[in-house]
């Protein structure tokens, strides 16, 4: 008996790993372009949310937010491009696919340089569709107007991020008054490891999660590269840089296309399903760096520990908190905080795409902590997690799901500060 028993438990173990497994690529195989990961231009769609608990209403919202879609961050990418491609054409060494991309990318390429690591219309796009949804989402929040405080980190595309995020809240409600600030003053709680933060942190830095000790058992094609280089050029001879390189550098543009407006600009050079094929691979990269840098997300998380604190006992008048970065920071602050499991590290790396897909760090990628408050003042203060729009499970005990009590959340994450520090 109890070796059917056994069984049988082993049986569900297995089923519930393969539906987990599953579900990533299911995603994947509904919107391809999530293979793109952190390039992935944010989805903007509104989600079905649980309905409120009986006798409570939210009354605070602290978020944090990635800017929206933006051109490249570095010029490098573009000038290495063009010296490459030029040459190339100089040197008759194009195919007829490289020829046309070549023609398409120096038509486009004075608008690339020219706003390397700028907002696109995208992007602002999606900050008015994220304030917008959340202002439809919990009206209570904002019908009566208040107090917010906008803080964003000194890059201009954050700035201009926020910007669109606070009118479309004000648009919604002119009752609504926000305070925008990018300031080396508030850096601490948006992006701690600016080099012109005034405060220095001193974090141990995690040891490398546990697949990367196994990642030896992990199968990875990355023979996509050679092949773009093979469409593009009939010869790499006397071409800047290793084929390798070149090959990447290509497949590096081809992901940030859609958030620039110039989707087709590389004709059939790569593929959506070769990016599909390649992305589970590329989850673990993505893993691994988010992984190592959550300590350093603890001033955030303290922010938005002190903050809620504040309103909760009255002496912040605050019905939001808004926060504009990168995904260097929210990427790390989801592993740190355990959203849908991401702080698990898993020994196996196939697990990795079921703990952490690396699209949840897409363009405008957001965390919004709502607050609830019940009609008793003995009732107990309630926080729910929407990661991009979505309910999100946290590892805080919780038999309300997807409401946490506010005593436990902030015990169990002061805890875990407390544990690093």
């Amino acid at each position: 008996m109890k070796r059917f028993v056994s069984t049988l438990l082993l049986v569900f173990i297995t089923m519930m790993t393969w539906a987990q497994s599953n579900a990533a690529f299911d995603k994947l195989k509904a919107d391809p372009k999530k293979a793109y990961g952190n390039d992935y231009p944010y989805e903007m769609k509104v989600s079905k949310l649980t309905k409120t608990p009986k006798g409570y209403k939210p009354f605070y919202i602290s978020h944090y937010a990635r800017h929206g879609s933006r051109y490249y961050w570095s010029d490098q990418l573009y000038k290495d491009l063009d010296t490459l491609m030029t040459t190339a054409h100089n040197k008759h060494q194009l195919t007829a696919e490289g020829e046309s991309f070549y023609n398409k990318f120096m038509t486009a390429k004075q608008e690339l340089m020219t706003g390397v690591s700028e907002l696109t219309q995208l992007g602002w796009d999606q900050h008015q569709f994220i304030a917008r949804t959340m202002y439809n989402n919990f009206p209570e929040v904002f019908k009566k107007g208040g107090n917010v405080l906008a803080i964003s980190s000194l890059s201009g595309r954050c700035v201009i991020s926020m910007a669109a995020f606070c009118q479309e809240l004000v648009q919604c409600n002119p009752k609504i008054e926000i305070r925008e600030q990018s300031s080396r003053f508030t850096l601490d709680g948006v992006v701690p490891t600016d080099s012109q933060n005034p405060v220095k942190h001193n974090f141990p830095r995690p040891n490398k999660p546990r697949y990367e000790s196994n990642r030896d058992k992990f199968q990875s094609d990355n023979s996509l590269s050679s092949k773009v280089v093979q469409r593009v050029f009939t010869s790499t001879e006397g071409l800047p840089g290793k084929p390798e390189t070149l090959g990447n550098s290509l497949i590096n543009l081809y992901t940030t296309l859609p958030s620039i407006f110039h989707e087709g600009m590389m004709g059939n050079i790569v593929t959506d399903q070769e990016i599909v094929d390649r992305w589970e691979a590329s989850n673990l990269g993505s893993y691994s760096w988010v992984f190592s840098g959550q300590y350093n997300m603890i001033p955030i998380l303290e922010d938005i520990l002190k903050k809620a604190d504040a309103v909760i006992n009255g002496t912040s008048d605050h019905i939001s908190d808004l926060r504009f970065g990168h995904d260097t920071c929210i990427g790390p602050l989801t592993v740190l905080m355990g959203i849908n499991g991401a702080d698990l590290d898993p020994e196996d790396p196939y697990e990795v795409k079921n703990i952490y897909q690396n699209w949840e760090t897409c363009k405008a990628s957001n965390i919004q902590l709502v607050f609830y408050r019940g009609k008793k003042s003995s009732d107990e203060v309630l926080v729910k997690c929407l990661l991009n729009g979505d309910e999100a499970k946290l590892p805080v005990p919780t038999n309300m799901f997807p409401y946490y009590k506010w005593s436990d959340f902030r015990k169990f994450y002061q805890n875990r500060i407390d544990s690093v520090k």
